[in-house]
């Protein structure tokens, strides 16, 4: 019995003995380094995904006042209101909630029979934990029998521009009458990519109306300065549904208002009253292809040439020049056949110019300038090649949106021998009716649409003392 007691006793001995070394390891670990969890393995970059809904996707003989839609994993909606399409479009938006994994929609208005519609969700829906975007997602249903499936594609530009607006819409009307776009809410409607495409699914077969217009409420042709494109003929929605660009315009242009500044009393005033002017040097010497522009302060009322002499550096007068001022009464110009290197002197009394209250000039000026070089400029060489001439094509130079140049080609070739360095945008204008500009259209009892002006994609730099030769095909 003793022997007994003393193995039971060695024994408890040792458990004891091993849970203390067991203690001062866990001990000993915990104080030399960090417990770090397992690694979550890659970041998802999945978006949502559609596990299930009621109505199913594409159901038909439904009309459904509540829509819940279930996904994989946990969601948020975004801009849910400026995002999702509902086509055909119903009076009043439905009411969209999302909660863990589920979207809710409730429908308050009464669908219409026999239709096919679908909810486009643009780019609304995301995930919570990283944010992936559920990219077009679009639920189908339809309260007839079966689901309409017809499309239409095509891409919108800027008549003008030959540029993109992703802020637009393509309208489809049924009703062809031309008040509809004025007066009455689309049939169907569809955003524009980032590359000036778009796209309607789930289309029923027959004949509408398509406009181009901005993505406001009205979603009407209420204003004449939005833009705004139409198809000159009706489009049948049918198999052999076309596809078609379409050419936005603004038939009158927003005029910005300019406020007057306010005169600054005490005793500046007299100073502000003073007519000045400045000239447009490009780094204190006269550009070889450019006028000489004097910009006067205020508008001028009159000019008396007799007075303003144009001279050499030696102030010997000479001929051939002319000068003239432009219709805002505030830029007088000097036109003359430059030549590189050369030194020029415009002595103008004080008398010769005065503006619309009869102030002149405080003092006889003159000014001294010099011209550029040959060597500041570059020479171009451009080969046009699917140039249809017989459009009469005019090649409209763009730097920083300001047509620098309006050029009307008459062959496959332009060539200038000097030609200022820069980077430009080239934009190909068919000039229907010659008069050298672009010219809007008109949606009225004529309908004519704008002239197109097709973006060469490629900038076209100008590099100085340098032959710039390039191939534009069309």
């Amino acid at each position: 019995m003793f022997a007994l007691s003393m193995i039971q006793w060695r024994f408890q001995l040792i458990k004891l003995f091993v849970f203390a070394l067991c203690y001062g390891i866990c001990i000993n670990m915990s104080s030399c380094a960090n417990i770090i969890p397992p690694g979550g393995g890659p970041r998802d970059s999945l978006p949502p995904k559609l596990i299930t809904a009621l109505p199913k996707d594409s159901a038909v003989n439904v009309n459904p006042k509540l829509i819940t839609l279930n996904f994989n994993e946990y969601l948020t909606l975004q801009n849910v209101n400026e995002n999702l399409i509902v086509s055909p479009t119903i009076k009043n938006n439905p009411l969209v909630d999302s909660k863990l994994r589920t979207i809710t929609i409730k429908i308050k208005d009464t669908l219409d029979p026999n239709t096919t519609y679908s909810l486009h969700f643009g780019e609304s829906i995301k995930d919570v934990n990283e944010g992936n975007i559920l990219r077009n997602f679009k639920y189908v249903f339809s309260t007839g029998k079966t689901i309409d499936d017809y499309s239409y594609k095509g891409r919108v530009y800027l008549a003008e521009k030959g540029k993109v607006d992703t802020t637009l819409l393509v309208i489809l009307h049924n009703n062809l009458d031309d008040s509809a776009i004025v007066k009455e809410r689309p049939r169907y409607y569809t955003r524009i990519n980032g590359k000036g495409e778009f796209s309607f699914t789930n289309l029923s077969a027959g004949i509408f109306r398509v406009y181009v217009l901005p993505n406001d409420y009205s979603k009407k042709y209420d204003d004449s300065t939005k833009l705004f494109a139409f198809r000159s003929d009706d489009l049948v929605i049918s198999n052999n549904t076309p596809y078609d660009t379409l050419y936005a315009y603004e038939a009158f242009k927003t005029v910005e208002k300019i406020t007057k500044p306010t005169e600054t009393a005490g005793k500046n005033s007299k100073e502000d009253k003073r007519l000045k002017y400045a000239a447009d040097f490009e780094g204190g010497q006269q550009d070889l292809l450019s006028n000489l522009n004097l910009n006067f302060n205020k508008k001028l009322q009159s000019v008396d040439s007799s007075k303003i002499a144009f001279c050499d550096s030696n102030y010997k007068a000479l001929k051939g020049y002319r000068i003239e001022l432009d219709t805002s009464k505030t830029k007088l110009s000097f036109i003359y056949p430059w030549k590189e290197l050369s030194s020029f002197r415009i002595v103008i009394q004080k008398d010769a110019i005065a503006d619309t209250s009869g102030i002149t000039l405080p003092k006889t000026d003159t000014i001294r300038f010099i011209t550029k070089k040959e060597a500041d400029y570059g020479s171009i060489k451009l080969r046009f090649t699917n140039l249809n001439l017989s459009k009469h094509p005019v090649l409209q130079v763009v730097e920083s949106d300001y047509i620098v140049e309006s050029i009307p080609l008459t062959s496959y070739e332009l060539i200038r021998k000097l030609y200022k360095p820069g980077n430009y945008d080239l934009r190909i204008l068919y000039d229907t009716n010659q008069n050298g500009i672009w010219d809007p259209g008109s949606f009225g009892k004529i309908k004519k649409q704008p002239e197109i002006v097709k973006l060469i994609s490629k900038v076209f730099s100008v590099r100085s003392n340098w032959d710039n030769e390039v191939t534009i095909g069309l």
